[in-house]
Parts: C-alpha cells; structure tokens; sequence
C-alpha cells in the first residue's frame, strides 16, 4: 500500500493484542491485509467482540428461560412459577443484550447498521408504550398480553426484525447454517402468531426450534476467531477518513495496480 495506507497502520495500529477465541491458537501480532491496508487485532477490538458476543448469549439466555414457561404450562415447579412472575424482567434483559450486540456490530455499509438500530429502538419505545397502556392496566406482564392478543406483536416485533437482520448478516458473512434458518424462523412464528393463521403446536414447535438454534449460534460465536467479528478493519478505517484523503488513498492504491 501507499504511504498513507502505512500512515493510517502506524496511527491505528499500535499495541496490538493477541487474536485469541475459543479452539483458535494465539496469534501475538498478526497482521492482516485489508482492503485499504494492513492491520492488526487490538485489545479494544478483543473489548468489543467478547461484549457483542456477550450480549448475544445475554439475549439468548434470557429468551430460553422466558420461553420455558410456554413448554411447562401445567407443572407445579417453583422455578417456572418464579420465571413466570419475571417474564418482563428476562425480556427486558434480552433486549438489551440484543441492544448491546447491535451497538457494537461490524457492517460494512453504516445505513444498514443504523437501520437496524433504530428498529431496536422503535421496538423498545414499542414494548414500553404496550407495557403501560394495555398489558399494565390489564394486570398482565407485556409477554402475556402479547401472547394473548395476536395484535399486540405490531408493538414488539421491530425488536425481532432487528435481531433477524443480525443473524441474516450472521449466515451471509460465516454461512452459518442455524443463522441461515432463524432468518426465517422467527418472522414466521410472528407472523404467523399475528395473523392467527398457525397452531398452537404449530408455535410452540416453531418457538422450540428457534430457541434451540439461538442457543447453538450464541454459543458458537466463541469458537469463532475474533478477527472474523472485526471484519476488514482498514474499511472502517478508511470511512472514518476525511473525504480528501480517502480520495487520496484511493489514489495511490490504483497507481500501485
């Protein structure tokens, strides 16, 4: 690469950390070649990446538990009645694992990052608003209400949508497969739940299937190598550039062609 190309490694690039995940040997200093440039995995980097995963597996837990409820309706266990009494609690909690995640997530395209993010937000300021004005008055948690009123999905399916987009991007980059299947998995089950056009055992068979492949694909997020969560660091590198000396790189890297 160009003397700015080096510039912007010498500038960004300085203590480097160990790109260390699960299964993955340790590779103390790598460098990378991107795009725009070489670049190296930092500890900031290693920060993010064990935190977007954490929140995946934060949102994927809290989900589970809260869906246990549905498969054991008619058991006695304290457990289930103390899950059953926080089910907004675990909601809430997963939603803003999911918040976490989609804060710190690698897209290459900022817009469709962004957009995801605000489909996050209208499904929270949505989950709010449904929580105060009809499940609240009604004594209810916010789950309840939703599972009872097929309607009341419209309020806290932006949360989904975002999480489908998440795990789209997740089986387009890696070709993982469970990723693959909750892109459409879990539209269909709320889809399905608000039109009324499915079976009970039709849901609860589609909710086990998703909870099943969300546990597997949060889980294996840490056998993946950090790097892959970081992506072409040099893009985001280079769009964090001035718009002059972006023009400039470019420059030189096609003169090197």
């Amino acid at each position: 690469p160009g003397r700015e190309s080096a510039a912007i490694g010498r500038r960004r690039f300085r203590n480097p950390a160990k790109c260390v995940a699960a299964g993955q040997p340790p590779q103390s200093g790598a460098v990378y070649q991107g795009v725009y440039g070489p670049w190296k995995v930092e500890s900031s980097d290693v920060r993010e990446v064990v935190l977007y995963r954490s929140g995946l597996v934060t949102a994927a837990s809290s989900f589970v538990i809260a869906s246990s409820v549905a498969f054991f309706r008619n058991s006695n266990l304290e457990v289930l009645d103390l899950i059953g009494r926080n089910l907004d609690l675990l909601y809430g909690l997963g939603a803003c694992g999911l918040g976490l995640s989609l804060y710190l997530i690698h897209i290459y395209v900022t817009e469709i990052k962004r957009a995801l993010q605000a489909l996050w937000l209208i499904g929270v300021i949505g989950s709010i608003s449904a929580y105060a004005a009809l499940a609240q008055p009604e004594s209810k948690s916010l789950v309840e209400y939703v599972v009872e009123n097929r309607t009341a999905v419209l309020f806290v399916g932006p949360i989904f949508a975002a999480l489908t987009g998440l795990v789209f991007k997740e089986g387009l980059c890696y070709g993982k497969l469970e990723a693959g299947a909750l892109t459409f998995i879990i539209p269909i089950l709320l889809l399905g739940h608000l039109t009324g056009l499915m079976s009970e055992g039709t849901e609860l068979s589609l909710l086990a299937l998703w909870m099943g492949l969300f546990v597997v694909f949060a889980g294996r997020k840490f056998s993946q190598p950090i790097k892959d969560d970081i992506g072409d660091k040099s893009i985001f590198i280079f769009n964090a550039l001035p718009e002059e000396e972006k023009s400039e790189l470019i420059r030189r890297l096609e003169e090197l062609k």
